[in-house]
């Protein structure tokens, strides 16, 4: 393990009416540029909470040798669909933009995140051509693109989500078929998609596990390269519990090392 320096509530730009904040994680010394992962919390698009990803996956990544960035987003109550995608790829073109001082490779930068926040990192990995998604912090000259994109209980179809009152109304109270669809990450998949690891309890009651094992199908199907992984009996929270979190350390590691780090 590496030492690791941590930089806290990083301003990367104004948006909306408040500077977008990220907290860094980087190992102390590693020569050379390394992978930069943005993690992306949940908290169903009321809360965009950063503070849990510092020990869970923050500090673990740079004590790998990884760049991690936590980073936020404007939840629902602050700013109607698509704010909150805005907000992930602004961070991304932060990131790719002072990679060289982050320390890391332009080239091999991954987005992940849990529940909410799987939804928009998966959504920042497979949405790559909708110009309004590309509005907010950085130029249109700094690529959003990812690498890989890494979804943990992630909400993959937003008809699902219309009407709950445990989430937020993200894409207002009703939301025509076309917003909904553009919304929803499986409706983007095609066969240059980048990599993806899906990673789900099979006893979420909050977010169903079906909607990633069809994903995970749809993937295949286009010829994706995906992973999938499921928990045995595990809930919604299960990433909270440190053997749970470990492991998914480790399967984003062994992911990152198949599809990213094997990249010229």
């Amino acid at each position: 393990m590496s030492e690791v320096k941590v930089d806290d509530d990083v301003k990367i730009g104004w948006t909306g009416d408040r500077h977008l904040m990220v907290d860094v994680f980087r190992p102390s010394h590693v020569p050379g540029l390394v992978p930069g992962i943005l993690f992306l919390p949940g908290g169903s698009w009321f809360t965009a909470d950063r503070t849990g990803l510092k020990d869970r996956f923050g500090i673990p990544r740079a004590e790998e040798g990884y760049v991690c960035v936590a980073g936020e987003y404007r939840v629902a109550s602050e700013a109607p669909w698509p704010a909150q995608i805005q907000d992930v790829k602004s961070t991304i073109r932060w990131m790719r933009a002072n990679s060289v001082a982050l320390g890391v490779d332009h080239s091999k930068i991954v987005v992940a995140g849990k529940s909410a926040g799987g939804h928009l990192a998966l959504m920042a990995g497979l949405a790559t051509d909708v110009a309004e998604f590309e509005d907010g912090v950085g130029g249109s000259d700094v690529s959003s693109g990812v690498s890989a994109a890494v979804g943990i209980a992630p909400v993959l179809d937003m008809s699902w989500a219309v009407g709950r009152k445990d989430l937020a109304p993200i894409l207002g109270t009703a939301p025509s078929p076309e917003v909904i669809k553009s919304a929803s990450p499986v409706e983007y998949v095609r066969g240059d998609s980048p990599p993806m690891l899906l990673i789900h309890g099979t006893s979420d009651s909050r977010v169903h596990h079906s909607m990633t094992v069809n994903m995970h199908q749809k993937l295949e199907q286009a010829g994706v390269p995906a992973d999938l992984h499921l928990y045995e009996g595990q809930d919604h929270s299960f990433d909270a519990d440190l053997a749970f979190a470990q492991s998914i350390v480790r399967e984003i590691d062994l992911f990152i090392s198949r599809f990213v780090l094997i990249k010229e």
